[in-house]
């Protein structure tokens, strides 16, 4: 039994691995051809945040409604295959567009299939991992997936195709892999068999309350304040990245093709190791240690001189900070709220984030790089992690490992073993 129960973790592991990645492949492909697209739409800073702007928005809307309907219905495996259907199938429509409003349209409809994926794929991670794995699993199916096929496989891929065959070419070909994923998860994946009742995915540190009372709970609002921070960094990054490095650090393309796969596979790495070490450190310290690392990153893209080997490694390191996205946005909402808000306490941490780091950022920043200087996304993006870094000082663990510990300790001294950090 347990070995059966340790295959199908692993199963289902690899297949979220990959609809997970593909959703950040499809999202952030047109951030790497923003450079072939800009002259046919007139793509100034403030167009471009509006792409990324709308997109956020309506992922944001759909990612709370549909994860909700899912944990209600106990539909999570259905509303996860049709999604991938229809985000798939958006991505090949944003090579169709001809007009900058019709670009917008087929990004704001991409944003309403990929909202659900994320949280209710992590919602069956969960459910389905061992406490020891379960860190290092929702870590691997975001930040590893979304840094290996986002982050590094996208402008390998893409950017190479856009040069040859034509930007539209490359957004055709990013959405058949979809279609082929969707077949599998229908095939392989099991509904969750979760019940009302309100026993938490681990030692919880919130009791039997309504899904509002949840949400006002410390580790709740303050995941919630760091996904809007965080997500303003990485949008910031990965939106005006490209562009800054081709037009002000005067990389060729196939320089800033390859910086932005040493940046990915800094984020498939650290989106393993810092979830996987919080499996043992605990969420708390992770979350300080990686947040600090995390202020550097644009600031190495910004202002570091150097050659372009320095460029490379220093980016490697200081974007390791990236493995802190599944520790705040999945992992510490899946301890900390009962089994039948999972899907929803995820989507909320996640919506909320994309409706202000990823809907209003992007078009502020925008404005901030047309008005200030194109420096100006690189250095909100270090201020906004700063301030990420500061509130998650204020987490309660949740670990199970460190859970555990601080329960030893009290039972040893009579005290109340409810961990309080």
């Amino acid at each position: 039994m347990e070995t059966q129960r340790r295959g199908y973790e692993n199963l289902l592991l690899v297949l979220l691995f990959f609809t997970v990645g593909f959703v950040f492949f499809d999202r952030l492909s047109i951030n790497f051809l923003f450079p072939f697209m800009r002259q046919e739409f007139g793509l100034t800073n403030s167009r471009i945040g509006m792409l990324t702007s709308v997109l956020a928005l309506t992922w944001s809307v759909s990612g709370f409604v549909l994860s909700s309907y899912a944990d209600s219905r106990h539909r999570r495996k259905p509303v996860l295959i049709a999604a991938v259907i229809v985000f798939s199938l958006c991505s090949i429509s944003s090579g169709l567009a001809g007009t900058f409003a019709v670009l917008l349209l087929a990004r704001a409809l991409m944003g309403l299939a990929e909202g659900p994926v994320l949280p209710v794929s992590q919602s069956l991670m969960a459910f389905a991992s061992s406490e020891s794995r379960r860190g290092f699993n929702m870590g691997f199916i975001q930040a590893s997936a979304g840094g290996l096929l986002g982050s590094v496989l996208a402008p390998a891929i893409l950017v190479p195709l856009a040069s040859t065959h034509g930007w539209r070419f490359a957004f055709y070909c990013a959405g058949i892999p979809g279609l082929i994923l969707a077949l599998l998860l229908a095939v392989f994946v099991r509904e969750p068999r979760v019940g009302p009742t309100p026993e938490t995915v681990t030692a919880s540190i919130v009791s039997t309350r309504g899904f509002k009372e949840v949400l006002m709970t410390r580790n709740m609002i303050i995941c919630v304040v760091m996904s809007c921070l965080f997500i303003t960094w990485f949008l910031a990054i990965v939106t005006f990245g490209p562009a800054y490095l081709l037009e002000q650090r005067h990389l060729s393309p196939g320089g800033m093709s390859v910086f932005m796969t040493v940046l990915g596979i800094s984020s498939v790495i650290g989106g393993c190791a810092v979830p996987a070490l919080s499996d043992r450190l605990g969420r708390k310290p992770t979350m300080i240690i990686f947040g600090i690392v995390a202020i550097f990153a644009p600031l190495v893209i910004a202002f570091l001189q150097g050659s372009f080997p320095v460029l490379c490694i220093a980016i490697f390191f200081a974007y390791l900070g990236y493995g802190c996205f599944p520790i705040f946005l999945a992992t510490i909402p899946a301890e900390t709220v009962p089994t039948q808000f999972v899907s929803r306490a995820i989507a909320t941490v996640i919506g909320v984030g994309e409706i202000i780091g990823g809907f209003v950022s992007p078009t502020v920043v925008g404005f901030s790089a047309d008005a200030y200087g194109a420096a100006a996304p690189f250095i909100i993006a270090s201020a906004s992690v700063a301030l990420a870094v500061l509130a998650s000082l204020f987490l309660a663990e949740t670990a199970p490992r460190k859970v555990s510990l601080f329960k030893s300790a009290d039972s040893i001294v009579g005290g109340d073993s409810t961990p309080a950090l």
